[in-house]
């Protein structure tokens, strides 16, 4: 049998967490990115270095390093893509992970949120499009009101978005979106700010109709991680924790509109995990975003159970069993952000200490430069309560600073 291929499209922190769980079950991995020195390209077999903007560049690189047919995958893990591409290639025969349709509905919050809202009837904020500071101006007065919410429509960890409060801020957020955005759509979606109770992460994994040759019923083939509360800056997300206080009904409510989603996008035969994204207002369930890949939300997974959410996405994409998820203790993340820009890889002061508190772990992401903000690394804890791991996050990740690498 033939050593099993993953090529990330999108060589991040969490593609490297990918690759590392994809290795450690005996895969191939060819990361691909942008820039060199990506994290994933530090633990993969072979990098390639594209702009996945440029279909014909896309698409050259995947043949000359996958087949179409089993055991073969292309893994997007960034929002950046071609995916038109995409679905040329499953159509050739290559195999799209969890789909093709799904990584092009959801590269594009405007095709998702249209997708749920007026296909499938989830709840969500009332929301427009706009693809100029004038369009923008009449969806604020026409549809959401103010406060709004907006963000470019292709984009990731909340570059571009921004909360609008008062009607000379739009021209403001509509320049900042579209200059942060990534693809060539300038568009952005405006959404109605909802003032939430808490916002939380599902994680929800779509396993193959056959796993280790036994056929799967529709009812087992989703599996959901316990939900994930998380707090945001900046619209990109500052810590996450398990467990997160929350009714079963309204757990069970989350539950039924992720497994409508991802069973919808995914198709017949597709699977992987996805992050799936709800505000929780009340008694209310709101759908807010999907993401067909790990979510940066579920670093805490790496801490808190048997198998972090990039084991279920690998054993998931390779059609392997996945056994009842053991939950070992209250879990939180913080991250550690770079508050200098550089070409250069950073130095990091205060690692001793943050690893000296009882029950914390440090991942450094091994980026190769900095920009203001960026995420460089996240401290994880473990703790007796949500709470207090919480703390214990957030205490180590201040501890961790990211400084110029003396000359």
């Amino acid at each position: 049998m033939t050593m099993p291929t993953l090529m990330l499209l999108g060589a991040g922190e969490l593609g490297k967490e990918v690759a590392i769980s994809a290795k450690r079950l005996g895969c191939r991995v060819v990361a691909v990115d942008s820039y060199d020195d990506a994290p994933a390209m530090q633990v993969a077999d072979a990098r390639e270095i594209v702009s996945m903007l440029d279909g014909d560049a896309l698409e050259r690189v995947v043949r000359s390093h996958l087949r179409p047919g089993p055991g073969w995958f292309i893994v997007p893990e960034v929002e950046a893509i071609r995916t038109e591409r995409l679905l040329d290639l499953e159509r050739a025969g290559f195999h799209v992970v969890p789909s093709a349709r799904a990584t092009n509905l959801t590269m594009n919050r405007d095709a998702i949120r249209a997708l749920a809202a007026e296909t499938l009837g989830l709840p969500t904020a009332r929301f427009a499009y706009a693809e100029s500071a004038a369009d923008l101006r009449a969806a604020v007065r026409d549809t959401t009101g103010l406060p709004c919410v907006v963000k470019p429509v292709m984009s990731s960890s909340g570059k571009g978005q921004s909360v609008v409060r008062r009607a000379g801020e739009v021209d403001r957020a509509w320049a900042y979106a579209v200059s942060n955005m990534r693809g060539d759509r300038p568009r952005v979606i405006v959404e109605e700010f909802i003032d939430f109770d808490y916002e939380i992460t599902l994680l929800t994994v779509r396993q193959r109709p056959r796993v280790a040759g036994k056929r799967l019923a529709e009812k087992d083939r989703t599996i959901f991680v316990r939900p994930i509360g998380h707090r945001q800056e900046r619209g990109d997300y500052q810590e996450s924790w398990m467990p997160c206080p929350m009714k079963p009904a309204l757990v069970r409510e989350a539950q039924r509109m992720a497994r409508l989603v991802t069973a919808e996008i995914a198709g017949k035969d597709g699977a992987g995990l996805f992050g799936v994204e709800f505000f929780v207002k009340g008694n209310r369930v709101i759908f807010s975003e999907l993401s067909p890949r790990p979510h940066d939300t579920g670093m805490v997974t790496l801490v808190s159970q048997n198998l972090s959410e990039f084991d279920l996405h690998v054993r998931a994409v390779l059609g392997l069993p996945i056994p009842a998820i053991r939950y070992e203790r209250a879990a939180a993340s913080a991250v550690i952000l770079a508050h200098h820009a550089s070409p250069t890889a950073p130095a990091y002061v205060g690692l001793d200490k943050a690893l000296a508190a009882p029950g914390v772990e440090v991942r450094l992401f091994g980026k190769p430069s900095t920009r203001m903000y960026r995420r460089m690394g996240v401290a994880l804890a473990v703790a007796t309560s949500a709470k207090a791991a919480r703390a214990a996050a957030t205490r180590a990740a201040r501890l961790v600073r990211v400084v110029p690498a003396s000359p």
